[in-house]
């Protein structure tokens, strides 16, 4: 690597991303009006490598055709540092009444996954411009646009296919629509939760509505399920441990006079540390066996482990807020005080290099704005620069240090 004039650095990535902008901006707009759920990313996977060869760039493909992981063509076996975005949708009806509005019913990006990838698009474009300006030549980067976050598959999945071969360090955002543009959010160790889907089937006998005395009711045992659930796990576990058990679905029956013989409830588990998750479960485990016995019925509680908890590097957590001072000043940073209780598909990769996550605001002024996941999600897109800026900054940071 060729540190000559490093000093010029941040000038040439403003320069570059402010020229770029409206590129920038097109992309998340093409994205946005095109959307793709998880598993089906091929014309995203493709739209983004069309545009990626242009710079000629060393680019692989992920499982499936899904995904990309892109390098610079310039360095061979220097160790790495990378930017992650995700590329995929959401099923949900976009409600908005934007000219960029999505294009395919009931499918958006509903938590701003094409913001993601436009800004780390940025990002790459200025440390590409960087190194054509000649004050810093030999960036080792690599760009990584995963499919699947949304279902917990998409970072396994490019894991698996080499995508932090050679890394030693990983850089994200995510945008986050309760923060102003302008601003960013940043916390070191625990920043989201170790997520986990539950399944709860209940099997009894079913009966006449007119006779339950003949039945074994899987609804009253649900019922009474649940309501101890929420009665007896916070009594049970460390009040300084958050544990947050919601359920979403319940599954029964098809007439309202007869008691089913079976119900089936879903919902999910969140903690911030596996041995706390695992703790609950087999609880959740006890108390389904008392309540069994009591009802007659049978209770089988399945717990399919999702994303685990992002634990934010401290030194990298660091090095981007040395970078966001840079774009933002100090005003502009915060410290999130308390960690997400969300599950984020980035924690995947952090089981195998340090990385860190900051939260990009993208609310335009002080109107509150509708919150991720929502029909009417939408971003200021000023935020896409700002993104794009304090990643390709965070990777020169952890360059120069690097060398020193």
């Amino acid at each position: 690597m060729d540190f000559s004039g490093p000093e010029g650095w941040q000038t040439v990535i403003e320069k570059s991303i402010t020229d770029r902008f409206d590129e920038i901006r097109t992309l998340r707009r093409d994205l946005h009006q095109n959307p793709e759920p998880s598993g089906a990313e091929y014309l995203t996977t493709k739209t983004l490598s069309d545009r990626l060869k242009r710079y000629g760039f060393t680019i692989r493909t992920g499982p499936d055709q899904r995904g990309l992981i892109v390098d610079n063509p310039h360095v061979a076996d220097a160790p790495r540092v990378g930017m992650r975005a995700d590329i995929d949708a959401l099923k949900i009806q976009d409600q908005k009444q934007t000219a960029y509005c999505s294009q395919v019913s009931g499918i958006m990006h509903a938590c701003g996954h094409d913001a993601h990838t436009a800004t780390v698009y940025g990002a790459i474009l200025a440390l590409h411009d960087l190194e054509q300006s000649g004050v810093m030549k030999g960036i080792p980067w690599r760009a990584i646009f995963q499919p699947a976050e949304e279902t917990n598959q998409g970072a396994i999945e490019m894991v698996q296919a080499g995508a932090v071969n050679g890394l030693q360090a990983l850089f994200a955002a995510h945008m986050d629509p309760s923060r102003k543009v302008g601003t960013i959010g940043v916390r070191e160790n625990e920043f989201t939760a170790d997520c986990s889907e539950l399944e709860i089937e209940v099997i009894g006998r079913g009966a006449h509505a007119a006779r339950p005395h003949e039945s074994c009711d899987p609804i009253a045992a649900v019922a009474q399920l649940i309501s101890s659930i929420f009665l007896f796990v916070p009594r049970s576990t460390n009040s300084q441990e958050p544990v947050v058990v919601s359920f979403g679905q319940i599954i029964a029956g098809d007439t309202p006079n007869v008691i089913p013989d079976r119900v089936l409830v879903r919902g999910t588990l969140r903690t911030l540390h596996q041995h706390v998750t695992q703790t609950t479960v087999l609880h959740l485990e006890r108390l389904a066996r008392g309540v069994a016995e009591a009802s007659g019925t049978t209770i089988h509680v399945r717990q399919k482990h999702g994303p685990p908890a992002v634990h934010n590097d401290v030194y990298l957590t660091e090095i981007i807020t040395e970078a966001a001072k840079g774009v933002l000043g100090a005003d502009g940073i915060s410290i999130i005080s308390k960690p997400s209780m969300g599950g984020e598909d980035f924690a995947n990769y952090l089981e195998k290099v340090d990385g860190a996550m900051f939260r990009l605001g993208c609310a335009s002024g002080d109107v509150p704005a509708p919150p991720l996941h929502s029909p009417l999600f939408d971003i200021e897109e000023e935020s896409l620069a700002i993104g794009a800026k304090i990643l390709a900054g965070s990777v020169v940071h952890w360059l120069i240090r690097s060398q020193q």
